[in-house]
């Protein structure tokens, strides 16, 4: 009986466990989301098998794969088995070639029903980069470092408004400070896999609400058509003053470890002036916290000031808030200047 093989659309659609047979690293460097690595070759073997392939053929490739991975079949067979649910699975590898074959074939041995991706992975990025270019209607949050932006798209997701929370998914808040108290950032592959499976799941006709970003975010980097689409956007500006953003950075950050501050401040010594460094740095020691951040954010409103400028100024609403940005404040400046 042949084995199903699916589009990517109708593939993501299948609710069933999915399985990723490539290697640990091409694991690592992107998958779909929901996806659980069971390699059918391991990064040396790969290798070895991708020699002989190239310099052999086909018959000798799969003869050093299955001399290499005997060992390892049972074991593949058993966690194929753990995982899947009702004995549906679904499996792809690279491009939907002979390892995700494999790995069907042995499935069905285990008298399990597995559908194979058409075109492996690589249609996958294919369907990411085509999803980054449709018509995506943003509403950006703007504001000086430390506005409440992130805050504010969190009570507009509870409010169940479609949010793109690229900090999020990027695990980085954005400045030098944006990767304490965080967990280590996806490669800007993940991070776009992240995002298009985040946009499948918005409605098209609707906005989504996203905060200001420069192109990288960290090590990520936006996709350039979503990045574009977002500094043409109309772009809410929150005026919040320094004092209160200081209060609520030095809040955040102040749980962090005083010597990773210090040391995070001195990535950008050349930036902010060896003097600056060396007295924000004393103040981190002394748990002035607050007194720091308004130092630094004269550094960082100046950057985002530069950054505003090549902004369309008509694309900007500035709305003064004394504190914490109210959502239904948003919600109605959005509606009467975009309705």
């Amino acid at each position: 009986m042949e084995i199903p093989l699916r589009n990517i659309e109708d593939f993501l659609k299948i609710d069933s466990p999915c399985i990723d047979v490539r290697s640990p690293s091409e694991y690592a460097q992107g998958h779909i989301l929901e996806a659980i690595n069971i390699p059918l070759l391991d990064d040396e073997v790969r290798k070895r098998v991708g020699i002989d392939y190239a310099q052999q053929g086909r018959v000798a490739a799969l003869k050093t794969g299955l001399s290499l991975t005997s060992s390892w079949v049972g074991t593949m067979i058993d966690e194929m088995i753990r995982i899947s649910s009702d004995g549906q699975l679904k499996i792809y590898c690279w491009r939907g070639g002979m390892r995700s074959e494999a790995a069907a074939l042995l499935a069905r041995f285990a008298g399990l029903n597995p559908v194979l991706l058409s075109g492996g992975y690589k249609s996958f990025r294919n369907y990411v980069h085509q999803s980054f270019i449709l018509p995506w209607k943003f509403m950006v949050i703007g504001g000086m470092t430390g506005s409440g932006k992130t805050e504010l798209l969190s009570r507009l997701a509870e409010m169940h408004h479609q949010v793109l929370d690229l900090e999020g998914l990027a695990h980085h808040k954005g400045s030098v400070f944006g990767g304490l108290l965080q967990p280590p950032q996806p490669t800007t592959e993940q991070f776009e896999n992240l995002i298009c499976q985040q946009l499948a799941s918005f409605n098209i006709e609707f906005p989504i609400w996203v905060e200001d970003e420069s192109i990288n975010i960290g090590r990520c980097f936006v996709p350039k058509p979503i990045f574009e689409r977002m500094q043409a956007s109309p772009l809410i500006l929150l005026n919040i003053p320094s004092e209160q953003r200081a209060e609520r950075l030095a809040l955040e950050y102040g749980q962090a470890d005083t010597e990773e501050l210090v040391a995070t401040v001195r990535k950008i010594r050349k930036r902010l002036g060896f003097q600056q460094t060396d007295i924000i740095t004393q103040l981190i020691r002394q748990n002035r916290f607050k007194e720091a951040c308004l130092m630094l954010l004269q550094f960082y409103d100046k950057a985002y000031s530069i950054s505003l400028s090549r902004r369309d100024p008509h694309t900007i609403i500035h709305l003064p808030v004394s504190n914490n940005p109210d959502v239904e404040q948003v919600l109605n400046t959005a509606e009467i200047n975009y309705p």
